[in-house]
């Protein structure tokens, strides 16, 4: 262990069971030596396995709806009171989507759901870091990260109206990124991750075909969630005081590519027979 963490206190936001992003990222930053508090909504403990998580990491878990503005208050107050003074980083791993789980089509939205996706999965990064900001709770230097993907860019099949929230939540990042580093110099990004098998992507359709056709056409193939959390920590290090405000692509190359060999020899399979069998030329 490179103890790129030692001496840091942190929040982190999203922790459910050992297949999230946020349970690998709490692993990870324990091992470098950082302290943090584990956080997540009351339901969201109840059915998962954090306790578990803040056992193995020596900590605490202090419940909060991340769109509750006062329980975000009462959060970071209780870590200020924990750790003795402010924080240095925090991690937003949180996202929600009842059309998806609905299974409401883009085109047949239901709108007060559609505003419970932004309020979910977008406003409350900036309800985070309006708070933070308010109490003056993160030091200089620290960092600040939310976990984004592709769609806020690119139409993704079924991706639904996360792809507008993930958008929203990469223009807060940009927006609250300058104001907070220019008078607090915390780092603000986001971190456009491959299609994950964590319990939030499992419920994604077709969420396996994704995965399929993104590794193939990923030149270092699909970044695993432990990779994402390795990402996280060098985010939450010294080692980048200087980058804010920034969408990083953590994907294994998917993002700068049009089509790889291997998803072209696999698309090509599809014209070798038709459905009767017949060879098509």
């Amino acid at each position: 262990m490179y103890n790129l963490l030692k001496g840091k206190k942190g929040i982190i936001f999203g922790a459910l069971n050992d297949k999230s992003i946020a349970w690998k990222t709490a692993e990870k930053a324990y091992e470098q030596g950082a302290e943090f508090i584990l956080t997540n909504t009351p339901v969201s403990i109840r059915l998962g396995e954090i306790d578990e998580l803040a056992e193995k990491c020596n900590t605490i878990v202090v419940p909060a709806d991340a769109t509750n503005v006062k329980d975000i208050e009462n959060l970071f107050a209780k870590a200020m009171e924990v750790y003795g003074g402010r924080i240095d980083f925090v991690l937003h791993s949180i996202g929600m989507s009842p059309n998806v789980r609905k299974k409401r089509s883009y085109d047949d939205l239901d709108y007060e759901y559609f505003q419970k996706t932004l309020d979910i999965s977008a406003i409350s990064f900036h309800k985070v870091m309006q708070v933070a900001k308010k109490m003056d709770a993160i030091n200089e230097w620290g960092s600040v990260v939310a976990l984004s993907y592709i769609a806020a860019q690119r139409t993704l099949f079924e991706y639904n109206d996360m792809a507008d929230a993930k958008a929203a939540l990469e223009s807060i990042a940009r927006s609250f990124g300058y104001i907070y580093g220019r008078e607090k110099k915390v780092r603000v990004n986001t971190i456009s991750q491959s299609p994950t098998l964590t319990t939030a992507g499992s419920g994604v359709k077709g969420i396996d075909g994704l995965m399929d056709f993104t590794e193939r056409m990923s030149p270092l193939g699909n970044a695993s969630a432990e990779e994402c959390a390795d990402f996280c920590i060098t985010l939450f290090s010294d080692l980048t005081k200087k980058v804010t405000m920034q969408n990083l692509y953590h994907d294994g190359g998917f993002s700068s590519m049009g089509m790889s060999q291997q998803a072209m020899l696999q698309y090509n399979k599809s014209f070798d027979e038709c459905d009767c069998g017949e060879k098509v030329n």
